[in-house]
């Protein structure tokens, strides 16, 4: 059987992704057209645990018809170990991209659950390594492991703090400086393993005041998030322009790295572009720019 390393073909590249409990059939079934770069089916706490069996049976056929629609399918699977197998078992297949972790609290788990994974993907004859893991982060013991949890396996390709129940488990508040300060560890934990970090500066649950989650997720890329999760479709694309690089930004971007490769062919290494120094850290974060807007499939000349 053919394997294949998740990081191998790349990061994701998901800016917004819509949660949709998987057993209300009218939301999965608007899911895919409602603009989001991924969908998480949610098994874990959209679903009562009367519910629970019945959602894993409508996220196998749900996924299938997500992927059809060119939608990249993730699954929330629950805690509880014996629940979790089984969200595994009914979901892990040619249609899910990644299942999201909640409740990640060490490496030994990820590594476990990725173990679990790997065996239903041969058994399925799906390529190996090719579901990733999404680990959400909900305590403080979990945030004092986030790199390890990051670094835990090949399949993790994102991670996550999970607001509401770190807010919970700490006593803070979900929108205060304390929770703030565990997501900036979320990008740092992400960033040192080369996985990408997502997550707002803010809160997801107001969604109806489209300027302030506007303002918090354009202060969320600046802090180094690369997407977010979303609970309603009137967040999506807003979460979608906050987290693409503007057309002037890539511009700029190609300036500074075409400017930067004929000065560097001249034996020059510093240099001035539309005003501002350019040294070797300035060309990195432009070319990561052009990077991003190539995963995103942003027009450019040399993008």
């Amino acid at each position: 059987m053919k394997e294949v390393a998740m990081k191998s073909s790349g990061l994701p590249a998901w800016r917004s992704l819509l949660y949709v409990p998987a057993h209300v059939d009218r939301f999965v079934e608007k899911a895919s057209a409602r603009g989001a770069d991924a969908v998480i089916l949610d098994l874990e706490d959209s679903v009562p645990a009367t519910e629970k069996e019945r959602a894993r049976e409508k996220a196998r056929h749900a996924a299938a018809m997500l992927a059809n629609d060119g939608v990249d399918v993730l699954v929330r699977i629950n805690r509880p170990w014996r629940w979790a197998i089984r969200d595994l078992e009914a979901v892990v297949g040619p249609g899910v991209r990644a299942v999201v972790v909640p409740k990640a609290d060490s490496a030994a788990h990820i590594k476990l659950l990725g173990e679990v994974v790997g065996e239903l993907e041969r058994e399925r004859d799906v390529p190996w390594g090719s579901t990733g893991v999404v680990a959400l982060i909900e305590s403080a013991e979990a945030l004092r492991d986030a790199h390890a949890i990051a670094g835990a396996d090949p399949r993790v390709v994102a991670l996550m703090l999970g607001s509401e129940d770190f807010a919970a488990a700490t006593g803070m508040d979900p929108d205060g400086e304390g929770v703030l300060y565990a997501k900036l560890q979320i990008v740092l934990a992400a960033r040192a393993c080369g996985i990408v970090p997502l997550g707002l500066a803010g809160s997801i649950a107001n969604y109806k005041n489209a300027e302030q989650l506007r303002s918090i997720a354009r202060k969320s890329r600046s802090l180094g998030f690369e997407g977010s999760p979303c609970v309603h479709p009137a967040q999506i694309p807003i979460l979608n322009e906050a987290f693409s690089p503007s057309a002037e930004e890539v511009a700029h971007a190609q300036n500074v790295v075409q400017a930067y490769e004929r000065a560097s062919a001249q034996g020059i290494g510093a240099l001035e572009v539309d005003g501002r120094m350019v040294d070797v850290p300035v060309v990195e974060r432009a070319r990561r720019v052009l990077e991003r807007a190539r995963r995103l499939g942003i027009p450019s000349g040399r993008v």
